[in-house]
């Protein structure tokens, strides 16, 4: 029996690399730290279908060389916007919440006597829900605590889930993992009730702080320091070395002995990098 030799599947991926995707590929990985094998040419091709079609382009070569000119520069947001991957969730890895308060809240608190503003930073926040519970926890602990401030700042590349993020606008199946109890504290329902939208109350939205921000860019333009960071579910998407620069760069903003909380399926182990691990996706500046 002759038996037919079928290509291998690198040799069948070779074969259907569109022109341009390994140079658009590795803009993308210089531009975002966003690795980019040949197995995502389906997922590229779909979600930049829509630009090639607004812009009249053919292929991925031709926006790839929009993108590198001059030309290019307006069209980059947009560009951003399709590529990254925007998943969040409220309460997202609750556990990290409830170590917030019940140990690093205690662990950096001056006195209890004293006025403190804690400050945050939600790094890759997306639409903003993790900023939002971070607000509601931080509002709860100062229910209790009393003389307590806190401040968030929430950053992002895409500027499309920015402006849902200060919008503050979430359809009834988002809210979900709220409880029930802090639901009705701390968000608004619609006036139409067919509608089913909720929005977070202005005395919430006004503690946090939107703003673009390219993890892997040049400079990040942030003089504050941080209690504690929430880089959490965006280092999966990078490469080590990328991984090891950016945990590096946001150490620099976190205050001594400050907490850096990632992924929990996410690990900093093979990192040389300036903080030590304390709890489960939990580590704090040495």
């Amino acid at each position: 029996m002759s038996v037919v030799a079928q290509p291998s599947s690198a040799a069948a991926a070779r074969e259907v690399i569109p022109p341009g995707f390994r140079a658009l590929a590795e803009y993308i990985t210089q531009e975002l730290g966003i690795k980019m094998s040949d197995a995502k040419v389906p997922m590229l091709q779909s979600r930049l279908a829509r630009r090639l079609r607004v812009l009249g382009l053919d292929s991925l070569e031709a926006y790839h060389q929009l993108l590198s000119s001059p030309a290019g520069a307006e069209e980059r947001s947009a560009f951003f916007d399709a590529v990254t991957t925007n998943k969040t969730d409220f309460f997202r890895e609750p556990q990290h919440f409830t170590y917030l308060t019940s140990t690093v809240l205690p662990a950096l608190d001056p006195a209890a006597d004293r006025s403190w503003n804690v400050r945050v930073w939600s790094a890759g926040c997306s639409t903003g829900e993790e900023a939002y519970t971070l607000a509601m926890v931080l509002s709860e602990h100062g229910l209790i605590r009393g003389n307590f401030d806190y401040s968030i700042l929430a950053t992002d590349i895409s500027q499309r889930v920015l402006e849902a993020g200060m919008d503050a606008i979430y359809e009834r199946p988002l809210i979900a993992p709220i409880p029930e109890e802090l639901r009705k504290r701390y968000l608004m329902r619609s006036r139409n009730p067919a509608d089913d939208l909720y929005r977070i109350v202005p005395a919430l939205r006004s503690r946090v702080r939107f703003s673009t921000l390219n993890l892997v860019g040049p400079e990040y333009r942030i003089s504050d320091t941080f209690d504690a960071i929430f880089f959490r579910n965006v280092m999966i998407y990078f490469s080590k070395a990328t991984q090891e620069r950016v945990v590096t760069r946001l150490c620099e903003h976190l205050r001594p002995g400050g907490f850096l909380f990632i992924g929990h399926s996410e690990s900093l182990a093979s990192l040389n990098v300036p903080v030590r691990m304390v709890a489960p996706a939990v580590y704090r500046m040495k």
